[in-house]
């Protein structure tokens, strides 16, 4: 089971005793630093790996509010105070739960709960996005008379569409397959190629230049259809 790394951070000494014996009694924390200065926690951050931060909000020097408000990536935080007042504006911060003083460690148990939920779910997102871009194509596998071709996306220059068979233009050689450019341009990945004509397939990381209705790339200039023209000039823009 993976332990949830906890930072707690009060100004009472007392207080940090009770949240480091709740959080003792559950296996699946792991209490990574303490402190009672606020402004010891950027460097705590910075130094550990921190899923969870237990966080009094009236501290001298710097409140509870102001330091999460300070940090541009936050861990999950679980606000801990003896004032009620403050409690929409932590849920505003997007804290996960506000434990007013004295609480109970089945009050605390229920806001650790809420936060391995949301750390359980934040992991399931980053698997699926990680999955996600390594089930991207890496090569184009095609047929050229007799021979089968894995061409590396990488070293593709554009294709050309003619008629009932399609050039594929690479670093160092130029491949014909009878397939249509229409069924090469779902397949391959858009964030790398675009469609700049009924004729034409372009790697985008290959343009050299644009100059009114030609793209250069690698010596080669290309016209731009009247159709595309607006749709790749953005795709350019957004990619520089």
């Amino acid at each position: 089971m993976m332990k949830v790394r906890c930072l707690a951070v009060d100004d009472e000494a007392l207080a940090l005793t009770l949240i480091e014996n709740y959080i003792q009694k559950m296996p699946q924390l792991e209490l990574v630093a303490k402190c009672q200065k606020p402004l010891e926690v950027v460097e705590i951050l910075q130094k550990d790996s921190v899923d969870l931060v237990f966080l009094d909000i009236q501290m001298p020097q710097l409140t509870g509010v102001e330091l999460l408000q300070s940090l541009s990536q936050p861990p999950l935080v679980i606000f801990t105070t003896a004032y009620a007042d403050f409690a929409l504006e932590g849920y505003q911060l997007g804290v996960i739960d506000y434990l007013v003083k004295p609480f109970s460690f089945e009050r605390f148990a229920k806001a650790v709960n809420k936060a391995t939920e949301q750390l359980h779910l934040r992991q399931l997102s980053q698997q699926v996005t990680e999955n996600s871009l390594t089930s991207l194509p890496k090569f184009l596998t095609v047929k050229s008379e007799h021979k089968i071709y894995k061409i590396d996306l990488r070293d593709i220059l554009y294709i050309e569409g003619l008629k009932e068979y399609v050039s594929i233009y690479t670093q160092d050689q130029r491949i014909i397959t009878l397939e249509s450019l229409k069924k090469l341009e779902e397949i391959l990945p858009a964030d790398q190629f675009i469609r700049i004509h009924k004729s034409y397939i372009i790697a985008f990381k290959q343009v050299r230049s644009i100059e009114g209705n030609m793209v250069e790339l690698a010596g080669k200039q290309l016209p731009i259809g009247k159709t595309y023209r607006q749709v790749v000039i953005k795709k350019l823009l957004e990619d520089s």
